[in-house]
């Protein structure tokens, strides 16, 4: 019968040629199996300048992954927008599992609000990890504030409307965020100034120049210890272990929270198991005393966990930022 008929010897064998070149092709251009994975150097993109907590963390996880996947793990800052140019690189990058992208919340979860135009679309990266945070703090200068807890300034804010100054690492920063979603929820005003960064705003703030910041802890906290500045609470949403005796802002504010994390994301449609096998890494990573300690050191909890727990928490953190930026009327100047 015609259709069962063998087509002839030649063309089987072109068949049977052309059925390798695909399958060939097709493993040619699929990221590698998880078991494989990783078969040559990673490189991960921090979009902020060396020396900061930013580039800190993750060349500590970098360094212990190096070890334990006997490859190089390169850490490479490409700075510029706040965050957006690293992070359009990441985003356009083949998703193999060779190049991620370690950053703080700016390109991941806030400047999609912000900016009118990106080269890349935050919500589409596949999350991997949050390896730690370091939450804000209210610090004020002595001198010029004489509250000593949060609900002394708040009243002292109600009666001194728009004449406290506040300063912050420039507009759209978490610091500045945070100083908003303040402002929202205890129902204050303060006059904003952005400095050009962090190191500026505090020299600001010890200078007497403003009033008072919601500053990453681990910059500002040898400035508290040396008595040049006062530590009202932390933005956390418990009590740090290290400073058991400093109020959260959440127990005057419920609710309140407000965190520098530094998480790591993929390229978008990174299969599935090259995302489980590098957070199951970090997570062995970020177990270890020694890196541990290194991270207390910055005043940085771990975060870690599963995949959908960062993933969820990056949602909240969305929602938290977005709503902060429409209520406060935010516009990059």
């Amino acid at each position: 019968m015609p259709g069962s008929a063998r087509a002839p010897l030649p063309v089987r064998r072109k068949l049977a040629v052309l059925t390798l070149l695909l399958i060939f092709f097709a493993h040619g251009h699929a990221p590698a199996l998880a078991g494989d994975y990783p078969d040559r150097p990673v490189k991960i993109v921090v979009p902020f300048p060396a020396g900061g907590t930013a580039d800190a963390i993750p060349r500590i996880v970098a360094d212990w992954l190096s070890r334990k996947w006997s490859q190089p793990v390169v850490i490479e800052n490409r700075t510029g927008a706040a965050g957006n140019i690293g992070a359009e690189q990441v985003y356009h990058s083949a998703p193999d599992g060779y190049t991620l992208l370690s950053s703080a919340p700016p390109p991941l979860v806030i400047n999609h609000n912000l900016y009118p135009r990106l080269g890349f679309d935050p919500t589409k990266f596949e999350p991997v990890i949050v390896m730690a945070h370091v939450p804000n703090a209210l610090i004020v200068n002595p001198d010029n504030i004489k509250a000593s807890s949060v609900p002394e300034l708040i009243q002292y804010l109600k009666g001194n409307s728009d004449k406290t100054i506040c300063a912050t690492q420039g507009n759209g920063t978490t610091s500045h965020l945070t100083s908003e979603l303040f402002q929202l929820m205890a129902k204050v005003k303060l006059r904003h100034i952005p400095y050009r960064g962090s190191a500026p705003a505090l020299q600001g703030l010890v200078a007497g120049d403003v009033d008072v910041m919601f500053d990453n802890l681990g910059v500002s906290l040898a400035l508290v210890q040396a008595g040049k500045l006062k530590l009202l609470a932390v933005a956390s949403s418990e009590r740090l272990p290290a400073l058991p005796n400093v109020p959260t802002i959440a127990e005057t504010l419920p609710g309140f929270e407000a965190a520098a994390w530094y998480g790591i994301v993929a390229p978008p449609k990174t299969p599935k198991n090259i995302i489980d096998k590098i957070n199951a890494d970090v997570n062995e990573v970020l177990r270890q005393p020694e890196v541990q300690d290194q991270l207390k050191k910055l005043s940085a909890g771990i975060f870690g966990g599963p995949v959908d727990k960062t993933s969820a928490y990056m949602r909240e953190e969305v929602d938290r930022w977005a709503a902060v930026i429409k209520s406060a009327n935010i516009e990059l100047q």
